[in-house]
């Protein structure tokens, strides 16, 4: 997140808060510090590269807990592929759909199928919002150019939207009631069924489900079902993947390997660390070695992380 945040005074300037006599202070707001860390007294996780000077922080398991506790969604902008803000932020007081995808996923070629969705149910006032987790833009562009959607469509090169929601593959979607509460926590629902022979997912077993809400207010059985619970371990993967980005975004692909290993060790299930960092560091995403293997040993265990919408 940035360079040359070798002492607790400038970890805290990067991250808006001031060291203070009586502790961590932003505005009106005080946190004391007790003898901890500034990473400690905020409840934050780092991941850092000394020798290029950049550090990265992610929430720990229990702030993030905390911060989702109201069951509240996480606000969210992000810039569209020209770099113009869009806000999911924007749609609050209708019922809305976060969709998550990437150009290194089959999900790339979903973007019209969502169309469909958005517009059978335009009139019910659901609204969709979707988000390319990718690591440039341009990745992400000739996708949506080739999708046309209406709906807002964001690139999260930082990842914001998985440490927020807690995604952790693609196409995950999040529902999000009129009044701002997450009412279907992240769950795999495919667009539509071009790749059904590799999801073994009905694309149509999530849209119905999605129709009676829209139409009836009628929420599926996995609607009451908690989000995935994240340890400290998976957290800290999202900060070392932050660096790894940091470093390629700079050509640095070597230490940028070294800290997406760290991170693919910490969260072995990620596909956003997985799959995502193999393209990251410019590896195929689809039919590489790296990705076969990493297929072959997650579908052995079950597919963990990619169940089907009830």
């Amino acid at each position: 997140m940035a360079a040359g945040l070798d002492d607790d005074a400038a970890l805290a300037a990067a991250l808006g808060w001031t060291l203070k006599p009586q502790g961590l202070c932003r505005g009106e707001t005080c946190v004391p510090l007790l003898g901890r860390s500034v990473p400690d007294a905020l409840g934050l996780l780092v991941a850092r590269d000394d020798e290029h000077e950049v550090v990265a922080v992610a929430p720990s398991a229990a702030t993030r807990a905390r911060e989702l506790g109201d069951g509240r969604a996480p606000s969210l902008t992000l810039p569209d592929v020209d770099g113009n803000p869009v806000s999911f932020d924007d749609l609050s007081g209708a019922k809305r759909v976060l969709v998550t995808w990437a150009s290194w996923c089959g999900c790339r070629h979903e973007l019209a199928g969502w169309q469909r969705v958005q517009d059978e149910l335009a009139d019910t006032g659901l609204r969709l919002f979707s988000v390319a987790l990718d690591a440039d833009p341009e990745d992400s562009r000739p996708w949506i150019e080739a999708g046309h959607p209406t709906y807002p469509v964001a690139v999260d090169t930082a990842h914001v939207t998985a440490e927020r929601y807690g995604i952790t593959n693609v196409p995950s979607v999040v529902w999000v009631d009129e009044r701002d509460r997450i009412v279907k926590p992240p769950t795999i629902a495919p667009g539509d069924d071009q790749f059904v022979a590799w999801t073994r997912i009905d694309s149509e077993q999530h849209h119905d489900l999605l129709r009676r809400w829209a139409r009836e207010g009628e929420l599926p059985e996995s609607a009451r079902a908690d989000a995935p619970a994240r340890t400290d371990e998976e957290q800290r993967a999202l900060a070392e993947r932050r660096v790894a980005a940091h470093l390629q975004r700079r050509w640095l692909t070597d230490a940028a390997r070294r800290h997406l290993a760290a991170a693919q060790e910490l969260a072995p299930w990620d596909w956003t660390v997985r799959r995502g960092g193999i393209a990251m560091t410019g590896g195929d995403p689809f039919l590489g070695e790296e990705f076969t293997a990493f297929w072959e040993e997650w579908d052995a265990s079950g597919r963990p992380g990619y169940t089907p919408t009830t």
